[in-house]
C-alpha cells in the first residue's frame, strides 16, 4: 500500500497527481516525458497534471535552455502550505456557520458508544472550555487527554480534577487542582465526566474490553446533576479523610441511623462506613492540600 499517495489523495490530490509529485520528489528535475515514464502515468495526461500542480503550487516550472523541467516543493513546504489553506477553509467554515446557525430549541441529551467516540467528545469540549472544568476520571483517560488537558491549562482555563482511582502517585495526565479520592463505587466500570464552564457534561461509562457508553448533554438539569457530584464526592472525600472514623463519634444518634440505613449495592454495611472504607481515612493527600478546598466555595463551581 503506497502510503504517501494515499495520504495526498486524503488531502485532495488526484491519484494522478500525488503520483507525479511523490515520482519528483524521488527525483528530480524532471521534463515531461521523464516524469511520465518514471510515475507510469500516461504521456498524454502528464502535462495536465503538471498544470494542476503549478495551481496547487506543488510544482516549480523551469524555464531552461533545453526546455521545460519541473521540481518538487519540497515535503514540508507543501504541508505548511497546505495547512495553512485548511486552516483558512475552516476559519471561513466555522464564521458561514456561526452566521446563520441559531440556538437550539432544546436541550439535546446524545448517546453515543465506543471508546473512540468518548474521547473525541472530550477532546472536543476541553479544546472549547473557556473558564473551568470540572473532571472527574480515571488514569487511563487521563493519559488519553493529557495533551488537550495540558492546553486547556496553557490558556488559563481552571480545571478541578478529581482522580478516582486515588492513585498513590500522579499518573501525569491529570492537571490543575487535583483530588485523589476513590469515590466510585467499587466495580469492574471507569467513569468519566467532563463539565466544561458549567455549561455541558460529558459522562462515560467504559466496561471490560474498553466497551463504552457515553451522554453528552446540555440538560440543566444533568449539568447541575454531575457539577454537583464532583464537588461534594470532593468535599465529603476531604471531611472523611481529616476526620475518619471519629466522624461517627461526632454525629447525632438520628443521623448515624440515617446513614446506617442507606445500604450500599453489593454491601451489608451503611453508607457512612463503606465511604470511609473506600476513602480511607487519612490515607488521601491531594496536590492542592485538601484542607484548603472547604474554605474556598469559588475554586469549585
Amino acid at each position: 500500500m503506497n502510503y504517501p499517495i494515499i495520504s495526498l489523495q486524503q488531502l485532495g490530490f488526484s491519484e494522478y497527481e500525488a503520483r507525479a509529485y511523490t515520482a519528483l520528489l524521488q527525483r528530480s528535475p524532471l521534463n515531461g516525458y521523464e516524469l511520465a515514464k518514471l510515475s507510469g502515468l500516461p504521456r498524454a495526461n502528464i502535462y495536465a497534471v503538471l498544470q494542476k500542480l503549478e495551481e496547487r503550487g506543488a510544482v516549480i516550472r523551469l524555464d531552461i535552455p533545453g526546455g521545460v523541467q519541473y521540481a518538487p516543493l519540497p515535503a514540508e513546504e507543501l504541508i505548511q502550505r497546505l495547512r495553512s489553506q485548511f486552516q483558512e477553509t475552516l476559519d471561513a467554515a466555522q464564521q458561514a456557520l456561526n452566521e446563520i446557525s441559531s440556538p437550539a430549541e432544546y436541550e439535546y441529551v446524545g448517546n453515543t458508544r465506543g471508546y473512540p467516540a468518548l474521547l473525541e467528545h472530550a477532546r472536543a469540549l476541553l479544546s472549547a472550555a473557556q473558564e473551568r472544568v470540572l473532571v472527574a476520571i480515571w488514569p487511563q483517560e487521563a493519559l488519553n487527554l493529557a495533551e488537550p488537558l495540558a492546553q486547556a491549562e496553557a490558556r488559563g482555563v481552571e480545571i478541578i480534577t478529581l482522580c478516582q482511582a486515588a492513585c498513590p502517585q500522579e499518573c501525569g495526565g491529570c492537571r490543575g487542582q487535583i483530588y485523589r479520592y476513590q469515590v466510585a463505587p467499587e466495580q469492574q466500570h471507569r467513569w468519566l465526566v467532563v463539565v466544561p464552564d458549567r455549561a455541558e457534561v460529558l459522562t462515560g461509562e467504559i466496561g471490560p474490553g474498553e466497551e463504552t457508553l457515553a451522554v453528552r448533554t446540555r440538560q440543566r438539569l444533568l449539568v447541575e446533576l454531575a457539577t454537583w457530584y464532583i464537588r461534594h464526592s470532593i468535599a465529603f472525600a476531604a471531611v472523611v479523610g481529616d476526620l475518619g472514623s471519629r466522624l461517627g463519634e461526632l454525629l447525632k444518634a438520628e443521623t448515624r441511623s440515617i446513614l446506617a440505613s442507606l445500604k450500599t449495592n453489593g454491601h451489608q454495611e451503611g453508607w457512612l462506613e463503606h465511604m470511609i472504607r473506600l476513602v480511607g481515612g487519612e490515607s488521601n493527600k491531594t496536590t492542592s492540600e485538601a484542607n484548603d478546598f472547604p474554605n474556598s466555595e469559588k475554586s469549585v463551581t
